[in-house]
């Protein structure tokens, strides 16, 4: 086999179809966010973020930094090794019992990324309990697909928030064997929620384990940002919850969250969390800080959120097609994996904006957008500079405007 042919042929492929994914060196200095540096073509260029996962920009807090740098000063950059062999330390202890707090479970575990959370978690929980069938929704994270798929159990994938269908196929399974429903609060591609409530009487009517990634939810939904499943008052009937690090608290890691007996399970039993090097110190130190200031941060939450909905006014106002919901995110709807790279490359080398374009496998092939991410530090000032570019840009290209009195684009 020629494999330097192979490799050529396929990433030849991925370009011809539009999927191949070019990544940008952006640095964002403290003092100058929602603006950037791109190092361009050896030069550097002033853009503006609105694609940045940093939610509350607590990446950049400077209680956040300066607990970072004194626990880095004093007890270096590394952890020492797996939480098995050196790799435990108050700081990480101290961390999983404000994470168990937040979601109001017994116990918390974590993991170098909210990807190998859920994967490895799904991993254990579909191999080693024997005959589980598993409901997976057909939106749901890469990471929850993966450790499903890997786990070889017996998987049923459900329409998007379709409850009937899940009903359907939880109906059509055999009642005594074990069974795992997996989902999400909040999908971070289209901003759109899921019907948590009614998901969870099903899990009870059915006998269902559930699984609840809040990802893009934990830091900016319900009480003291402790996310929906607590906003909406379920906490208590979700099994198990994941989280990350890396979002609204601005740091890196991820976690479960669950009874005792569970996460002593996963702790005991998962691959990816007992020969994986825990996370530095320095940053467990960090995400213990960016939540104690984020439970306390309504003020920021309530910001992004009227951010956000200012956003959705303006696209009304130019008739630009998004998907309509009330949270942070707002997905641009282009529908076209060529026309979603244009879209972004004029808007960054004519405007300065930075919105990268979102397409296969990300989301399905024929809805390409650009995912919009608004932050505290946004102002409206930097909205109308991006709508603004944005009307011009859509102009440039051609695209589709919706009618004056259409409703605005749901999936």
């Amino acid at each position: 086999m020629d494999y330097n042919k192979f490799f050529s042929s396929e990433l030849r492929n991925l370009k011809d179809q539009g999927l191949y994914r070019n990544f940008r060196n952006i640095d964002r200095p403290i003092k100058n966010f929602p603006n950037a540096e791109e190092n361009f073509k050896n030069k550097e260029r002033e853009v503006e973020v609105w694609c940045s996962n940093d939610y509350l920009n607590m990446s950049q807090h400077p209680e956040v930094v300066n607990e970072i740098v004194k626990t880095l000063l004093e007890y270096g950059s590394g952890s020492g090794g797996t939480r098995n062999i050196s790799g435990t330390s108050t700081y990480h202890t101290n961390l999983e019992k404000k994470l168990a707090n937040i979601h109001n479970k017994e116990s918390a575990l974590l993991f170098a990324s909210a990807y190998t959370a859920n994967q490895s978690t799904l991993w254990t929980l579909g191999k080693k309990i024997k005959n589980i069938e598993i409901f997976s929704d057909e939106l749901n994270h890469a990471s929850l697909i993966q450790g499903i798929k890997n786990s070889g159990a017996k998987c049923h994938i459900f329409k998007h928030n379709d409850i009937d269908h899940l009903e359907l196929l939880l109906k059509e399974t055999d009642i005594n064997n074990p069974k795992l429903i997996v989902f999400e609060s909040l999908y971070s591609m289209e901003g759109i929620r899921s019907p948590i409530i009614k998901i969870v009487e099903l899990a009870k009517k059915y006998n269902c384990m559930t699984y609840l990634d809040e990802v893009h939810s934990v830091g900016l939904y319900g009480e003291e940002g402790k996310g929906i499943a607590v906003e909406m008052g379920v906490d208590d009937k979700i099994d198990i919850i994941n989280g990350t690090l890396a979002k609204a608290y601005g740091q890196m890691g991820g976690y479960v969250a669950a009874n005792l007996e569970i996460i002593d399970y996963i702790r005991s039993f998962s691959p990816g969390f007992i020969f994986t090097t825990s996370i530095c110190p320095s940053i467990a130190a960090g995400a213990s800080k960016a939540i104690d200031i984020v439970s306390l941060a309504e003020q920021l939450r309530i910001r992004i959120k009227e951010n956000a909905a200012l956003i959705r006014e303006h696209l009304d106002s130019i008739a630009i097609p998004y998907i309509d919901t009330n949270s942070h995110i707002v997905a641009v709807l282009i529908n076209d994996p060529f026309l979603c790279k244009k879209v972004s490359q004029d808007l960054i080398d004519e405007h300065g904006i930075y919105a990268q374009p979102i397409f296969y496998p990300t989301v399905p092939k024929g809805l390409e957008r650009l995912r919009i991410t608004v932050t505290p530090k946004h102002r409206k000032e930097h909205i109308s500079k991006m709508i603004n570019a944005l009307d011009k840009v859509w102009s440039k290209n051609n695209l589709p405007r919706k009618n004056i009195n259409q409703v605005s684009s749901k999936i």
